[in-house]
């Protein structure tokens, strides 16, 4: 089901954006981040987030565009309970490139990076939440879509997700999110990539 982005709820909404049928477009605010304590030993949860409510046993996608290029650059798909347990996953601009990255918190956060292909400036991301595994994946067409981490994430009553986009060292990312959509958890083998 295709989701209108005007019947979401911001966390943290940013002073300029746009919903329309085309899709969301937002720009950051100065220094939004979300991370938990791990290696760097702070806490922040003044990222963007656009939240829409589900329960346990779905799937969500969105397409990503945008021009990262500033260290810690990042928008894609966000999983939430609440501040201490969520995942956000999607590009992050880090080392000089863009990569695919998730970051699962669980009390404190927890961060890989992949590459499987390059081309980050226009893709999709793909969240599957059911009994306890979350399985993330990305794909620059929308037909191949390789595996980004499986991971466990905590069971809940209900649970939020949507686009999110923080840029902790600058502000004034223009992002544009369309194609976004939750249904009912793909049952896939995890080895089939459509």
């Amino acid at each position: 089901m295709n989701i209108d982005f005007n019947d979401g709820k911001w966390l943290n909404e940013p002073a300029d954006w746009l919903a329309n049928e085309a899709g969301l477009t937002l720009t950051t605010d100065e220094k939004t981040d979300f991370w938990r304590e791990t290696h760097y030993g702070f806490t922040r949860d003044s990222g963007h987030f656009l939240a829409f409510p589900t329960g346990d046993g779905f799937t969500a996608q969105i397409r990503v565009q945008g021009e990262f290029r500033t260290l810690y650059d990042q928008a894609g798909l966000m999983v939430r309970i609440d501040e201490t347990r969520w995942v956000k996953t999607g590009v992050e601009f880090t080392d000089g490139e863009a990569f695919l990255s998730t970051v699962v918190t669980d009390g404190k956060s927890d961060w890989s990076v992949a590459q499987p292909f390059k081309e980050l400036e226009d893709f999709r991301i793909r969240v599957t939440l059911a009994n306890g595994a979350l399985r993330i994946q990305a794909s620059r067409d929308g037909s191949f879509w390789p595996l980004l981490r499986l991971a466990p994430f905590p069971a809940a009553d209900h649970y939020e997700v949507g686009p999110t986009a923080c840029t902790p060292e600058r502000s004034g990312l223009t992002v544009r999110f369309s194609e976004f959509s939750i249904g009912p958890a793909i049952t896939r083998d995890l080895h089939d990539l459509s």
